[in-house]
């Protein structure tokens, strides 16, 4: 497979699949830049080395074809700025327009074409769609990790019409090697923090976990489901009443593998879902009737940490409690702050998952784990199966 750093673009046009679904306000300014900065070094790399670009998105989801609320030339004021070029717009991503603007790209150029999503044809996958995006330019670089398990035609299908010349940019190198480390081959003692609402959700990941980690931490609304199934007390917290079988089949599956799976053993309650409920700490298993658990308590943050901060290698998706209302943001955080001192410490840690990472950039913490994910439902699907559409496409 070629290497991104190694391949030479002097007189090439890069067609780059990025991901700039970001954030606009009321008057279209972007509000969070991050996925524009981290596209930054691949689009450097190719113009530093005498190629020109060509970057293709989708942003929102658009219904019914071209929507003034979704169109990327919204983008075009922050991108000429922080790449200090002045990029060409095209209006239509496959239309004349992209083919006359795209053939005349001279070295250092930049082009942005307008949402692949204005297209049905993306999000099907559609083989005639990706050949006339693919005819727009000579290489394939695929650097949109948070889509890459979409197998869309500008991630997946496209790739096959650039047999010889397709690879991934620096942004989805990154996100293989930190995955490589915590799936393939992670320092022990190794640890998974699991949090979230739903254990249905995570199921595969779990059983795939289980044959990797040396200790498995559960928090979150999916807690509940695993003290139900015990016989625990649980209130009116959130139970998936359905699964409360599989919870203890996955216990199950841990002591035979000999993995530590840590439980909360408190949690602080309220009598309401909201900040402004009653609140205050009970047993995790004696949880009295109208009150419900939105966050894990003292004691299993102190169990938490202790595990946490010997931990070699350390994986972390999805909060500890209802992370949204500061009141039940506390377990969250404190978790975050073992983690970073775990990383001070020499342990490899990956964040993954909207809210996990959402807690690590609210926090300010994103600098004291050694990677943080951009791929939500991506990062997920990798550790259910190892793979992903969009990867698997460039790989072959």
């Amino acid at each position: 497979m070629l290497q991104f750093d190694k391949y030479n673009f002097a007189g090439k046009r890069a067609i780059v699949r990025v991901d700039f679904n970001v954030p606009l306000d009321e008057n279209f300014n972007v509000t969070d830049d991050t996925r524009i900065t981290a596209a930054l070094p691949t689009i450097k790399k190719i113009l530093g080395d005498g190629g020109s670009v060509i970057l293709m998105s989708h942003l929102g989801r658009p219904k019914d074809g071209p929507t003034d609320k979704y169109s990327l030339k919204h983008l075009i004021p922050l991108l000429s700025k922080l790449l200090k070029v002045d990029v060409k717009f095209a209006s239509d991503c496959i239309g004349n327009d992209a083919v006359v603007l795209s053939s005349s790209l001279q070295k250092g150029d930049v082009l942005l074409l307008e949402n692949l999503r204005f297209y049905k044809e993306e999000e099907k996958g559609d083989e005639g769609f990706a050949h006339k995006l693919a005819t727009l330019a000579d290489v394939y670089v695929n650097d949109a990790f948070g889509t890459a398990h979409r197998a869309h035609a500008s991630t997946t299908i496209i790739a096959k019409f650039f047999p010889k010349n397709k690879m991934f940019g620096y942004l989805i190198e990154s996100e293989l090697n930190g995955l490589e480390k915590v799936l393939v081959s992670p320092t022990k003692p190794y640890t998974a923090i699991l949090g979230g609402a739903k254990v249905s959700t995570k199921i595969t990941i779990i059983e795939n976990l289980l044959n990797k980690v040396d200790n498995l931490i559960i928090g979150g609304g999916m807690t509940f489901t695993f003290i139900k199934a015990q016989g625990g007390k649980v209130g009116t917290s959130m139970v998936e009443d359905d699964k409360l079988d599989l919870a203890l089949k996955i216990l199950q599956m841990a002591r035979e593998k000999g993995v530590n799976i840590l439980l909360p053993t408190d949690a602080v309650i309220a009598d309401a879902f909201s900040n402004d409920a009653n609140s205050r700490e009970a047993g995790v298993n004696n949880i009295p009737d109208g009150w419900m658990g939105l966050d894990i308590g003292d004691a299993s943050v102190r169990q938490f940490a202790e595990v946490i901060e010997r931990s070699k290698t350390i994986l972390w998706n999805g909060p500890m409690g209802v992370f949204e209302m500061p009141k039940f943001a506390e377990g969250t955080k404190k978790i975050a702050i073992s983690i970073a001192k775990a990383t001070e410490k020499g342990a490899f840690s990956l964040v993954g998952g909207g809210d996990s990472v959402a807690a690590i950039n609210s926090l300010g913490f994103a600098q004291k784990v050694s990677y943080v994910s951009t791929g939500g439902g991506a990062l997920l699907e990798y550790l259910e199966n190892g793979d992903l559409p969009g990867i698997k496409a460039v790989r072959e």
